[in-house]
């Protein structure tokens, strides 16, 4: 049996003006990624999470080899709620990992 992760959407904002106060505009652009691999966050990386962050990281993302799109500050959607990434997105050595996955992102819920 070959482990596989699940299709998520991560939201990435795309800058595409300024208001009239200098403030950026934004627009959502959403992407399926797919073969994800989603975990419960370990109480470990809860506590470090809570310390170095104030985030309580709930889920960790496992982003497949190859992917290159931007994770940090974004949204994703799965298990039909919305999360946000947060914190630098950890990545191994492709030729090191025997895996489909070398990086780790932490999210939290979105209330």
């Amino acid at each position: 049996m070959k482990i596989h992760g699940i299709t998520v959407e991560l939201i990435q904002k795309i800058k595409v003006g300024e208001d009239p106060f200098g403030g950026d505009i934004y627009q959502e652009k959403p992407i399926k990624v797919d073969n994800v691999l989603v975990t419960p966050t370990n109480s470990d990386d809860i506590i470090n999470s809570q310390n170095l962050y104030g985030k309580k990281a709930v889920y960790t993302l496992g982003i497949p080899k190859g992917d290159e799109n931007i994770w940090e500050d974004n949204e994703v959607l799965f298990f039909g709620q919305r999360f946000k990434v947060f914190g630098k997105v950890t990545q191994g050595i492709d030729n090191l990992i025997p895996l489909s996955w070398n990086k780790k992102a932490y999210v939290e819920v979105i209330e």
